[in-house]
């Protein structure tokens, strides 16, 4: 994969020196329908466990999530915010399974069919000045104050006024300054809108937040309390991560309880 992309027409993100494959074979109606289920599967999983990580705000993945209250991804678990003075910069790290701060938090107005604008808790709209800065400072929505979002291959970037791309400097402040979309411009939106099927409404609450919330909780459903101490198995935690993703999260953490239990039975 190239290590960046450009804008084309339409606002299309296009590979830079990427070939057109020729189509492969079909292997079959009922094969493709397997592989589309199990793929639809995995999806629902890492989109679930993606959710919870990030405090119940999913990733938007076409122009029409775009509502209501957004944040700006920039980096793992880094959002975008606004300072009262009108500058943006890139807000510190948040903990796993914890969503953004108010300040990082924007309303998206969609204007037509591609274009948004953002506006800041301080009641400012988000705009490009002329030193190619992304400041929130405006009373009201001019050509200044409008990005698209383009997206492509799963991945997402925001593009400014003036054809460049929404990222960061290394003094963390928000710039619109590359014609080209690189792993710094590549972002994510995230919403905390309700959608039409919760992502985790078929995830038992014991086994929502972190890994280790998850095996506590277990913990203290099953666990007697008999001197009082709470007993976590002290086995690799990696096993917990691959379940999770395979969906059998539940029966692993049963399995290292009993399997704590007896252990201590035997000694």
């Amino acid at each position: 994969m190239a290590d960046s992309y450009t804008l084309g027409k339409r606002g299309k993100l296009t590979f830079k020196g990427k070939k057109d494959k020729k189509p492969k074979k079909s292997k079959g109606k009922k094969r493709k329908h397997e592989d589309a289920s199990s793929s639809e599967s995995t999806t629902a999983i890492f989109d679930r466990e993606d959710t919870n990580n990030h405090g119940g705000w999913w990733e938007v993945k076409s122009f029409d999530d775009i509502t209501g209250n957004i944040a700006v991804e920039v980096g793992d678990q880094m959002y975008i915010g606004s300072l009262d003075n009108g500058l943006l910069i890139v807000g510190p790290p948040h903990p796993e399974a914890e969503g953004p701060d108010p300040s990082e938090i924007f309303t998206a107005v969609k204007l037509g069919d591609t274009k948004v604008a953002f506006k800041s808790g301080y009641g400012k709209y988000l705009s490009v000045d002329l030193d190619r800065r992304v400041v929130g400072r405006s009373e009201a929505i001019g050509v200044r104050e409008q990005f698209e979002p383009v997206f492509q291959d799963g991945k997402m970037a925001l593009s400014g006024c003036n054809n460049c791309f929404v990222s960061y400097d290394s003094d963390g402040d928000i710039v619109c300054q590359s014609s080209k979309a690189g792993p710094k411009e590549m972002i994510k939106l995230r919403s905390c809108a309700a959608r039409e099927g919760d992502p985790l409404e078929d995830v038992p609450k014991e086994e929502r937040g972190t890994l280790k919330d998850a095996e506590l909780n277990y913990v203290k459903k099953f666990q007697s309390f008999q001197d009082r101490r709470i007993r976590i198995s002290k086995e690799d935690a990696s096993e917990l991560k691959k379940a999770k993703k395979e969906g059998s999260l539940h029966e692993k953490l049963l399995d290292r309880r009993e399997k704590m239990k007896s252990d201590r039975y035997c000694k």
